[in-house]
């Protein structure tokens, strides 16, 4: 809900044993029924159980690059800025297979 003065959102508020909607910038008061239904407090029955399979969930994009520790072909790529803006930035390797990380500037 909104304040229709100033278009503030308006607070429920305890006022003298009732709940009053109100605009905390401008001191407008609604006491109207529809303006006053809030949403019911929800129950949830306990929650299933999830099974976790890999928790290992790579989200890096790969490119084909040789390991140096076990010759595998594929790794995990992504680069950071380490140096001077002006320079290249730093790109570091994953393997996929041992999970080794390596750089190339």
């Amino acid at each position: 809900m909104f304040c229709p003065k100033c278009g503030s959102i308006l607070l429920p508020r305890k006022d003298e044993r009732k709940i009053i909607m109100a605009c905390g910038n401008c001191r407008y008061t609604s006491t109207k029924k529809e303006d006053l239904i809030l949403r019911e407090k929800t129950s949830f029955s306990k929650k299933e159980e999830i099974e976790i399979i890999d928790k290992k969930a790579e989200v890096l994009p790969k490119t084909k690059e040789a390991c140096p520790k076990c010759e595998n072909k594929e790794a995990y790529y992504w680069g950071v800025q380490t140096r001077a803006a002006d320079e290249a930035e730093t790109r570091f390797f994953k393997c996929v297979k041992c999970g080794h990380t390596w750089r190339q500037y």
